[in-house]
């Protein structure tokens, strides 16, 4: 029996020479999917360093020579936060198919627009969130459905990391470049509540703390149409917190390092045992890295000509929740949703 034939590997090029990229070029040297075959800089020497680093054979000065290159099927954008859009439309327009660093865009109408485009093109899009992907966040949702917690009646969401010295040159506390904590950070909390609480909130309230005219801390309270409610912090000024917690009416599931797995990813399941006793079952997914997952299932979606899971669509949902909780911030009251429009960094 032939054999069957193994999927060309995806082509990608890298628009920046962020950060991140130290901790994304491995999981695309570790996929069998998907390969790197060039970096971009508006530095062409950064560009040549960075390629020359990881064994990138194509360096280029300019985003725009990247976009040209007719060999690159898609693009990993992880530039700064108002770069987003920009980008991604550009990416679009010359053909290429988009993972672009959370979040999409600063604002859900910006979000919206720029989705809608990009389906005119004909290329896939995906918003680069990692955890969706991990094989545990499949089995708490597989663990959910089945009914053994319950009906979810509330999430807790955390997700902080000290920022010392809270220096303004720092991108995150820039405003014009679309900084503070809610689109950094909050950004996590947001989709994890939506995806677990399964509804969209009708009501928001939220404070903040201002550095630069950025949040460098918000925390706040979602109302649900049927009651429940939701809440989470995010910041720059407590020590690291990547937490959920998710309540059912015969259980709850706590999942420590959500957004940044450990090696052996665990979750616990506590159930009541007497009056004021727990039973608590430790659940573990070792050896997955998400990253992997996450290029792989774009590769999938990219090779069956489908639209990713997540859906881009989530993007918009998650932001337009963002925009209530930054006009909420500002304002000092509580906030419907149907009433935000938040403009664009």
């Amino acid at each position: 029996m032939t054999p069957p034939l193994t999927p060309t590997p995806l082509r990608w090029g890298i628009l920046g020479v962020a950060a991140i990229n130290q901790r994304l070029l491995p999981a695309f040297r570790d996929s069998t999917s998907s390969t790197v075959v060039a970096i971009a800089s508006r530095d062409l020497a950064r560009a040549s360093a960075a390629a020359e680093a990881a064994d990138i054979p194509r360096p280029y000065g300019s985003y725009e020579a990247l976009l040209a290159d007719p060999e690159i099927d898609a693009v990993y954008i992880p530039l700064p936060n108002h770069l987003h859009a920009e980008w991604t439309r550009k990416a679009a327009n010359a053909g290429k198919h988009i993972l672009c660093e959370k979040p999409l865009t600063c604002d859900a109408a910006s979000a919206q627009a720029l989705i809608d485009d990009t389906a005119t093109r004909g290329v896939r899009l995906m918003d680069g969130f990692m955890w969706p992907h991990h094989p545990r966040t499949h089995k708490i949702g597989e663990l959910l459905r089945s009914g053994r917690l319950g009906a979810v009646q509330k999430v807790n969401a955390t997700f902080t990391f000290p920022l010392t010295g809270l220096p303004t040159a720092n991108i995150r506390l820039q405003p014009e470049a679309g900084g503070g904590a809610l689109l950094d950070v909050g950004c996590y909390t947001t989709y994890a509540i939506r995806r677990w609480m399964g509804a969209e909130p009708v009501e928001v309230y939220a404070t903040a703390t201002y550095v630069n005219d950025v949040d460098v801390a918000m925390s706040g309270t979602w109302t649900f149409a049927d009651g429940r409610t939701a809440n989470f912090d995010c910041g720059f000024t407590l020590p690291l917190r990547t937490g959920v917690e998710i309540v059912g009416t015969a259980g709850s599931l706590r999942i420590p390092n959500l957004w940044i797995p450990d090696d052996e990813a665990a979750f616990e399941i506590q159930t009541q045992a007497g009056d004021f006793g727990h039973a608590v079952e430790v659940v573990t997914t070792p050896g997955q890295n998400q990253m992997v997952h996450m290029i792989d299932d774009f590769a999938a979606a990219v090779r069956e000509q489908r639209d990713p899971v997540p859906h881009p669509s989530e993007a918009i949902k998650s932001l337009r929740v963002m925009d209530a909780l930054a006009e909420s911030a500002r304002s000092g009251r509580p906030v419907r949703l149907e009433s935000t429009a938040r403009s664009p960094c």
